[in-house]
């Protein structure tokens, strides 16, 4: 150290020790209360101090300030009469006077002559040694300095931090108040930034030109010109190295007593007495005081402006912050904060540096006292509150805050205001987005919401009422925050700042306290991570979470897209992450599916397809929606990484945290016992799925649970279970597909082939099938699950069923009433829809949907394939409801359409439909009903009598089902359309289903002008004659009759008809009236119908006579005729042979008789 430096600051202490002692005396006005308790602790050092004062005097001979006529004046207008004997408490009263106070130029050249002098004189060292003695032994470099020459005060001054010895640490202090009101006082200083304070205009060297005593301005100016190079304000003057140093060193030692600052105590005093009346001086108090106060309206610009300084000096160098320093020196020198030789010069001075090494300590579990820890906790607070003491944001930022932030600077809204900018443009890797995210680190507001003074009194509401049973400044308030984010109970600014926060740090996985203190020992095994402060190009903050999450949802590596980032870590046993660790990774999935900009990944890769498709997209949750919606169009590698989120989501939908708040009464309903696992490996969605047309789903759940059912069609590995109970089988039955459906068609197909051939092996493993069953059935309820139905039928669902709301199938079955309206292309996509659901009516979800409660009261033990036919055994049943029946009989009707759709006909009638009907086949188009005209076809040889036995049966069942409803006939309701409604409008309105339209049909045959329409009548009253069944009107006319009459005839081939008629020709029995007349008007209608269509052929006489009631009446009349016949030949071949016979004699008794030549001419 230079011998002038320490010259210049003895004789600065022994100036001090006379102006401690006029302070007994005197004490400005501005500091009385506050130094009144100061007062009484310091009466011994006070007394020293008027000694050597007196001892000044004497030297002086007397001489006195308030008596020199420079001064008197102003002596007597400023100071109080009882300082004017103290020259010292004269000087501290004349450089403490207000600003608007001025004083004569004589006057100022008087007070720095004495305040020089003062300084200059190298016997106060004795005075020191005294005052100090236990200290200057105490201190090492302090005791070996060489006396007389000034050395010791130096030495004392530059360990005053260190002074624990009362009397002498307020000599110290005390000595430096002079000291900084002219930087000219202060050794080394003018040397060191003489050219500085020139070149800045900074003040002048010369007395006379300013204020001498005032002169702490100049430190100010030079302050704020170290400041404003260090944020690169263009054309900034470039302070020298060693003016830097003595500037940092004047601000350290400064940092006790806020009356050192003479700059900001001038600009602060009335401040400090509206703000900090009762806090003492010392300790820096004053300061951390002001600085709390610094956004309150009612502070000066001027104080504001100084404290600014200082904090940016603090933020340069934490020494310059008295209890920071004093607070946080153990632990600084416990954990080697400032022992970083790796550190660029002065970095580790940096209060960020500070900050980031002590953190780190508390983060690994190290102990930092709590005095620390508060200190650091105010300094966090206090760079989070202005963004102006980060010099990184000032000069990255300044396009930003001028372009957007301008006029926000207060209590955190600028750093809001850049943090959102930075969210809506999405730039990640910016110069100023880089800044805002090392700021972040640095104060961690993760740790504690308190530090964002924005975000504590914007959520503060929310705090008390959301999260009142967490500890006030727990880690967990951030989270509880983000749970009841897009609840009533959020509050739109606390939304907004809570995002903005989040946004950055969901960047770096160390931010969130406890994801880090959970996972970190996880994260350094598996994901190679190094200390808390560290980074590490290999493995970037960004990329371990992705990391974690992996292995926190290892299924098998195949079944991930994009397995291939999974290479750079181990996937063996030991790699699965602990539990509170998967607890914690989930919980983080939880609070970024809420927001896609939360997930840094998904928005890097895809913020050029947020921009093309979901621009419009911006209320929660709807951006992630969106990219699913869009998967097939995104880029590459957006669709990788939106495809493993929504994989994921399916492994574990509570991610969706939307969704699952949504269906939070339906999962308590329904689902509790699987939302209580910790990842529910899919079984909680398809629990909802299972419930999703229950009474209490609301809209907001139903509509969730489809939008991902449809967002899983788009890759089967989006169905967790499914996926995982079918992987296999995909891999090796239908490679290289990779849509769910068409998955599902592949191995459907496989699955019924292989049940068809019998004695064949199922290829498809048993999980698998049943799973694809449940996949089956959820893809039946809603078309838009089945991708392909949908896009051929969507111009007509807009024409035909527009109003129609989707799910529960209802679409489906407005497409089936309207199916004869539909395109082509729709109605055999609808058509083959169909025959999937006859051969599996389980796959009918209106079907098992309505007649749910009737399967389990009749068809509990039926298979699932002979569901709809167990219904149909008993439609007619009086317990059956009516909206079951109704739903019957419309497939009944669809059946009855087309053979094809009814698998029991079809198996039955193989052989016999290409026998009979191929003429039909030949002209038939695929996928396109025949309109009943296959099933018209058996019918009539069922009538002739010709059909096998297992095919008539089912006839048999069809005709006595048509019989009793009309619409079950479809070429009978195709060629009567008109007729119907015009001959019978009464039977149809009545619905009874009994028969009556046939009846009234075949009743006003004769009105029927219709030729097709008649033939159909013709064609049914010829049916009829084969089983009276067929005839349900007289059926129910003859019922007693048949009972009593024809018990012992078997039903079927007309037997039971023969029966009744011949009763009805035998006068011995007696019919009943009804049944006497309806047997009667049927002879007449047969007769009829023989006259209007008569037999084509021999064979269709035979089959008429054969299908005849009269049929024994007509084969014993015929027998008779041929007996008949028989007989006159056996009497006319007698006679024959007697002439015969006669003719033969006459010819042998007459032998002249020449025969007749036939060649000869007559």
């Amino acid at each position: 150290m230079a011998a002038c430096r320490r010259v210049q600051r003895l004789l600065l202490f022994m100036f001090i020790c006379g102006w401690v002692g006029s302070a007994h005396g005197f004490n400005s006005d501005k500091d009385k209360d506050a130094d009144n308790s100061e007062r009484g602790k310091n009466a011994a050092v006070e007394g020293k101090a008027s000694a050597l004062d007196g001892a000044s005097a004497r030297r002086s001979g007397g001489w006195k300030l308030a008596e020199e006529a420079a001064c008197r004046e102003d002596v007597s207008r400023i100071c109080p009469k009882h300082s004017w004997n103290n020259n010292l408490a004269v000087l501290e009263c004349l450089q403490d006077r207000k600003d608007e106070t001025e004083i004569a130029t004589d006057c100022n050249h008087l007070l720095w002559n004495y305040k020089y002098n003062l300084t200059t004189d190298p016997k106060f060292e004795s005075v020191a040694v005294e005052v100090c003695k236990s200290t200057i032994s105490g201190i090492k470099e302090c005791a070996a300095e060489e006396r007389g020459k000034g050395y010791l005060v130096s030495c004392l001054v530059e360990h005053h931090t260190n002074i624990s010895e009362y009397q002498c640490n307020q000599y110290i202090t005390k000595m430096t108040r002079i000291i900084f009101s002219d930087y000219r006082l202060i050794c080394g200083f003018m040397d060191q930034c003489k050219e500085d304070i020139n070149n800045l205009h900074c003040g002048s060297i010369n007395t006379g030109e300013k204020d001498l005593h005032s002169q702490g301005e100049a430190i100010a100016c030079l302050e704020k010109a170290l400041v404003s190079e260090a944020e690169e304000q263009q054309g900034q003057y470039t302070i020298k190295e060693g003016c830097k140093k003595a500037i940092m060193r004047v601000a350290e030692l400064s940092s006790d007593d806020f009356h050192l600052d003479r700059n900001l105590y001038l600009a602060c005093r009335e401040d400090r007495e509206r703000f900090c009346e009762n806090t003492p001086a010392g300790e820096g108090k004053v300061y951390k005081c002001l600085f709390h106060h610094k956004f309150e309206e009612s502070m000066s610009d001027k104080c504001k402006d100084a404290l600014s300084t200082r904090q940016k000096l603090i933020a340069q160098d934490y020494k310059v912050s008295y209890s920071l320093a004093k607070a946080c020196k153990p632990d600084l020198r416990k954990y080697h904060c400032n022992m970083d030789t790796a550190m660029p010069r002065g970095k580790e001075a940096k209060l960020s540096y500070l900050l980031l090494c002590l953190e780190a300590a508390v983060h690994r579990g190290q102990t930092v006292s709590g005095e620390c820890q508060g200190e650091m906790l105010d300094y966090r607070r206090m760079l989070m509150e202005d963004y102006s003491l980060s010099p990184e944001i000032v000069l990255q930022c300044r396009g930003e805050i001028d372009t957007h932030c301008s006029g926000l600077h207060h209590k955190g809204r600028t750093l809001h205001c850049l943090m959102r900018v930075s969210r809506d443009k999405g730039v990640l890797d910016g110069p100023c987005q880089k800044a805002l995210q090392t700021l972040i680190q640095e104060t961690d507001p993760g740790a504690d919401y308190r530090i964002d003074r924005a975000l504590n009194e914007a959520c503060e509401s929310v705090i008390q009422t959301a999260c009142k049973h967490i500890r006030n400044g727990d880690p967990m308030i951030l989270s509880c925050l983000m749970e009841h984010l897009y609840t009533d109970k959020m509050v739109e600014d606390c939304e907004h700042r809570l995002l903005e926060l989040q946004y950055f740090i969901s960047r770096d996985w160390k931010l969130d306290p406890i994801l880090y203190k959970k996972c970190q020992n996880d994260a350094a095994r598996i994901c190679h991570t190094h200390g808390w402060n560290e980074t590490s190009e290999a493995m970037p903050a960004g990329a371990i979470f992705s990391c974690l999450y992996r292995h926190a949802y290892r299924t098998e590596v195949q079944g991930r897209r994009g397995s291939s980032e999974t290479s750079d870590v181990s996937l063996d046993e030991t790699s699965n992450l602990s539990r509170d660790c998967k607890t914690e990774v989930q919980r983080i999935l939880h609070q970024r599916a809420l927001d896609v900009k939360l997930d840094p990944d998904l928005q890097q890769r895809c913020m050029t397809d947020l921009g093309k498709w979901c621009s419009e997209k911006t209320d929660a949750g709807q951006e992630l929606e969106c990219l699913q919606d869009h998967l097939e169009d995104l880029i590459p590698n957006c669709r990788d990484v939106v495809g493993n989120l929504t994989e994921l989501e399916s492994e574990d939908i509570q991610i969706e945290a939307l969704l699952i708040r949504a269906c939070e009464p339906m999962i308590q309903s329904y689902c509790h016992d699987l939302a209580d696992n910790q990842i529910d490996t899919g079984d909680l969605m398809e629990c909802l799925v299972a419930n999703k047309h229950q009474k209490e789903m609301n809209e907001k759940c139903a509509v969730g649970v489809t939008h991902f059912q449809l967002i899983q069609m788009k890759d089967f590995r989006f169905s967790y279970k499914f996926k995982m109970a079918c992987k296999e089988d995909v891999l090796k039955l239908c490679p290289n597909i990779k849509k769910k459906v068409d998955v599902v068609i592949c191995l459907s197909t496989t699955v019924r082939n292989d049940t068809l051939q019998e004695g064949r092996e199922q290829r498809v493993s048993v999980k698998c099938r049943k799973q694809l069953r449940v996949e089956e059935l959820e893809m039946s309820e809603d078309i838009r699950l089945e991708p392909d139905l949908y896009e051929n039928c969507r111009q007509d669902i807009k024409q035909h069923c527009q109003n129609v709301v989707f799910g529960n199938a209802q679409v489906i079955e407005c497409l089936k009433e309207n199916k004869k309206r539909l395109t082509q292309h729709c109605h055999q996509k609808v058509f083959k829809l169909q025959e999937t659901e006859m051969m599996d009516p389980e796959l009918d979800f209106q079907l098992m949907r309505v007649c749910k409660q009737m399967i389990r009261r009749f068809c509990s033990e039926s298979d699932a394939k002979n569901m709809l036919q167990c219904l149909k055994q008993n439609k007619n049943s009086e317990l059956m409801d009516p909206k079951c029946k109704q739903m019957i009989t419309k497939r009944q009707i669809t059946q009855n359409t087309d053979y094809r759709l009814n698998p029991v006909l079809r198996k039955a009638c193989k052989a016999d439909i290409p026998k009979f009907c191929q003429s039909i086949l030949n002209n038939a188009k695929d996928d396109n009903e025949l309109e009943g005209q296959v099933i018209s076809c058996l019918k009539l040889k069922y009538a002739d009598q010709r059909l096998s036995q297992d095919c008539e049966g089912q006839i048999s069942v069809i005709l006595q089902e048509s019989a009793l409803d009309y619409r079950l006939d479809p070429q009978l309701q195709l060629q009567c359309t008109d007729e119907i409604p015009r001959l019978c409008a009464e039977e149809v309105a009545a619905q009874e289903q009994t028969g009556q339209v046939e009846e009234c049909l075949k009743l006003n045959l004769l009105k029927i002008s219709h030729e097709g329409c008649k033939k159909e009548v013709l064609n049914i009253l010829k049916e009829s004659k084969a089983d009276i069944f067929v005839d349900p009107v007289l059926h129910t006319a003859c019922a007693l009759d048949i009972k009593h009459q024809c018990a012992a005839i078997p039903p079927g081939r007309g037997r039971q008809m023969s029966c009744l008629m011949e009763a009805l020709q035998d006068k011995r029995v007696r019919l009943q009236p009804e049944c006497k007349k309806r047997l009667q008007d049927r002879i007449d209608m047969w007769s009829y119908a023989a006259k209007v269509a008569p037999a084509g052929g021999f064979s269709d006489l035979a089959g008429q006579v054969l299908t005849s009631p009269a049929k024994s009446y007509i084969l014993s009349m015929l027998a008779m005729c041929v007996i008949l016949l028989f007989l006159m030949g056996l009497f006319c071949g007698r006679i024959t042979k007697r002439v015969t016979q006669e003719l033969k004699d006459r010819k042998l008794g007459h032998p002249w008789v020449a025969p007749l030549n036939k060649n000869r001419k007559l």
